[in-house]
């Protein structure tokens, strides 16, 4: 039988609104009336939008699925580095709730069953808070610090329902120059204005002496923005969906490739051609649409399902029903 996702409450506690707040389905908003960026770039017929799944263990497994495929695309793209590095989903049900990825698995070998579901409650002071409530087929702990980056993330950014961090290796060495990523391509045009973040106060491993670091990256990231980079750290890119948050994160660290590799090009005291304050514009919002965001990811998901026969949705929906 498939591993259950039900929840244990480890203190025998009877659970109140002020532990886990519930959400309520709602369907989906109307489809707007106007050309959608989308639609513009579709030419004989339109993409549809991001599905919607009519019930909650549906969308919990519809989004585990899509977080575990990214997993795997981050290990064919090497973004490996021993335990370091995770992706979080707010859970669809209980907001105040994520999946993430066990401590210490090879992102490449991660299945459904192996994520686990971690609460961040309102009161710091619950049982729960912090808790491993379901899934983690394999018994394995969650990674400390990351919960508090991704704890802290989600608690500041009500729209963000993914985050994404690790150490990639051009991100590092952009992390380390303190310089701004400029608009030298189509595509970096993705992080114009404050849709790319830089936090420059690096205190340590999170959970170093100063404490407070993962609240510090959450108000660095701002209201507004979809990326961050952390200085002498790594990457940090969020979403709607964990498709928009992983394609971002994937564009981010090879915006940092170009840069790095266009210095190398130029040299100290070369020029670089930048795109026009107005073209750069133009271009975030014709591409940093959720739905359009979600469709990038889309030929690299489609990839990992044919490549490993869909083996690792290893769960159903009703294996993913969460009860409180």
């Amino acid at each position: 039988m498939a591993p259950t996702a039900l929840v244990s409450n480890p203190a025998n506690k009877t659970l109140t609104k002020q532990d886990v707040v519930k959400k309520d389905k709602k369907p989906a908003d109307p489809k707007p009336q106007s050309e959608t960026p989308l639609q513009a770039i579709c030419y004989g017929g339109t993409l549809p939008g991001i599905p919607t799944p009519p019930t909650f263990a549906s969308h919990r497994l519809w989004a585990l699925s899509h977080t575990t495929a990214l997993f795997r695309h981050w290990a064919r793209c090497g973004y490996t580095l021993g335990m370091s590095g995770h992706i979080s989903v707010r859970d669809p049900e209980f907001p105040s709730l994520f999946w993430t990825n066990p401590l210490a698995v090879h992102f490449g070998l991660l299945r459904v069953s192996d994520l686990l579901l971690l609460a961040d409650t309102p009161d710091a002071a619950s049982p729960l808070h912090g808790r491993i409530l379901a899934g983690n087929r394999l018994g394995r702990p969650a990674n400390k610090a990351g919960w508090a980056i991704h704890a802290a993330v989600h608690r500041a950014r009500a729209d963000v329902n993914a985050v994404c961090h690790a150490h990639t290796p051009y991100g590092k060495v952009w992390a380390a120059t303190g310089r701004r990523l400029a608009m030298v391509d189509q595509d970096v045009c993705g992080f114009d204005g404050d849709a790319l973040a830089y936090y420059e106060e690096y205190g340590g491993v999170v959970l170093g002496k100063k404490g407070g670091e993962g609240e510090a990256i959450a108000r660095a990231l701002g209201a507004r923005g979809k990326g961050a980079v952390l200085a002498n750290h790594g990457l940090l890119a969020v979403g709607g969906t964990v498709d928009e948050a992983g394609f971002l994160f994937g564009l981010l660290e090879r915006s940092c490739r170009v840069q790095v590799e266009l210095g190398r090009v130029v040299g100290a005291e070369g020029g670089t051609r930048v795109v026009g304050r107005e073209e750069a514009r133009f271009n975030f919002e014709m591409a940093s649409t959720p739905e359009t965001l979600y469709w990038e990811f889309q030929p690299d998901y489609d990839y990992e399902v044919a490549m490993s026969h869909d083996r690792f949705v290893d769960v159903g929906e009703e294996d993913l029903e969460v009860r409180l």
